[in-house]
């Protein structure tokens, strides 16, 4: 087991009341968990997710005959299936908090384990996204890429998803535990690591959130927008720490471990470009309690109790060309 915590207890019936409004004050601030697809895995039926997209007709450009009916044409579909796989965690605590905690334990521990749960669904869903085949360089290659993010680099991205008719994205999955949906401004959607934040204000053409109109609400985490390419940060999006070249002199002025420039990732989404099982909706996380004693004969004198919390998800890329994965280092 884990090291015991040294306080906390909290009863089954409060950790269902506390659950919801835990679990929205966390994910509000996701950001993946909002953009994909969702799929609603029926309780009872399978650990496999099945989407599918029906893909479009073949261009009619033969003229008809007169008098004689055209052969038609038998749609196409592509299914992508994801096996959904179990998480959790948990925090141990000793039943002598029932009487000496002067610290509101239920919410804390509560807090904790949503935050961590909800931070490891992004995690996971941010692995599968940037594994995409679609990538670009603001310069070079991953093992020569110094320079910072560009109007031009953005505009090689989003010219990409427009090639292969990705469409932007107008509506995102809401705080909700029901999978609702609500709708959004128009647009692609880049997503960054925090650092990137000054870079993507220096880009040309920056719109600041308070600048946007009565239309167009931000986001939590949105940076702002340049063109169609609304940006969203988070600190989960980890670089690759010293990934490229020495540059010398450079050093001074771009992020680096040991001279070396870390690689950051921006992520462009167009919409369906992924599906998932969002961290949402009374089936897809449990928030568990076992209060001291609850253990039988494995705790005979009522001394310990867990918090935790298990989730099954899973995700997967619908369509590589509706999504593009730019590196780029990052200015200090």
């Amino acid at each position: 087991m884990s090291d015991l915590q040294v306080y906390g207890d909290i009863s089954p019936r409060t950790a269902a009341k506390a659950m919801a409004p835990l679990l929205k004050r966390h994910t509000e601030k996701m950001i993946l968990q909002k953009l994909g697809q969702a799929f609603v895995m029926p309780t009872k039926s399978t650990i496999v997710a099945k989407f599918r997209r029906y893909n479009a007709l073949n261009l009619a450009t033969t003229a008809l005959v007169e008098g004689v009916t055209p052969s038609g044409q038998k749609p196409t579909i592509t299914d992508y299936t994801a096996t959904l796989e179990e998480f959790g965690d948990f925090i141990p605590y000793s039943g002598i908090m029932i009487d000496t905690h002067e610290d509101p334990i239920l919410q804390e521990y509560g807090s904790l384990c949503v935050q961590q749960a909800s931070e490891t669904v992004e995690t996971l869903i941010w692995n599968k996204v940037k594994a995409g085949t679609n990538v670009g360089y603001t310069n070079g290659g991953i093992t020569t890429v110094n320079t910072p993010i560009s109007l031009n680099a953005q505009r090689t991205a989003t010219s990409a998803l427009l090639r292969q008719r990705g469409q932007y994205i107008t509506e995102i999955i809401g705080p909700s535990p029901n999978y609702s949906t609500y709708p959004v401004e128009a647009a692609f959607v880049g997503v960054c690591h925090s650092d990137v934040t000054n870079d993507v204000r220096n880009m040309e053409g920056f719109v600041p959130t308070s600048k946007y109109g009565a239309n167009m609400k931000a986001w939590a985490n949105e940076i702002g927008s340049v063109e169609d390419v609304r940006y969203v940060r988070s600190v989960l999006f980890t670089p690759f720490a010293g990934a490229t070249g020495v540059y010398g002199g450079a050093s001074t002025t771009m992020r680096n471990t040991a001279s070396f420039a870390d690689v950051y990732t921006v992520m462009y989404f167009s919409t369906d470009a992924f599906g998932h099982v969002p961290l949402k909706g009374s089936n897809a996380l449990s928030l568990i309690a076992h209060n001291p004693g609850s253990s039988g004969s494995a705790d005979p004198l009522n001394q310990r109790g867990t918090l935790g919390w298990k989730t099954m998800q899973t995700s997967v890329i619908l369509n590589d060309n509706w999504l593009y994965r730019l590196h780029c280092a990052v200015t200090l």
